[in-house]
């Protein structure tokens, strides 16, 4: 039996490469990005096909990352994707992927509303420590 793959709306396609809603519809119809229609003529679109241009974000966040934060004194700055996101009453718990391995921070849920932050966004964890410690595994 034939895997199929998962089809994603435009909005959640535009949300994994964060980008916006009309830049997804124009790619669509200019051909940039293929779809499947659906019985009701809507745009499905295959994750494979997000793949090319995912991985020409992975490649220019690094240089956009370090130039936005130079202007922040902070040093030890962790790139990766939002793969969770829970805000709850005072505060939110944000959980970046960095690689395969996951780093989680709590901050208030007007900073996380503020930075209009959502899953699939490219997010740096900036550590501020005056003490880190090291564990032999």
């Amino acid at each position: 039996m034939a895997k199929t793959q998962p089809l994603l709306t435009p909005r959640q396609a535009a949300g994994m490469l964060n980008v916006s809603y009309p830049t997804i519809k124009q790619w669509i119809l200019s051909g940039k990005l293929s779809t499947k229609p659906t019985p009701g003529g809507h745009h499905r679109i295959a994750a494979s096909d997000l793949k090319p241009f995912l991985k020409q974000q992975q490649e220019s966040a690094p240089a956009r990352s370090r130039e936005r934060y130079r202007k922040v004194s902070g040093r030890n700055q962790l790139v990766g994707k939002v793969i969770d996101l829970k805000i709850d009453g005072l505060l939110a718990k944000v959980v970046l992927a960095i690689g395969d391995q996951h780093i989680t921070s709590i901050i208030t849920s007007d900073a996380a509303r503020e930075m209009q932050l959502k899953r699939g966004d490219t997010a740096a964890a900036l550590v501020k420590s005056t003490d880190v410690m090291i564990e032999l595994l």
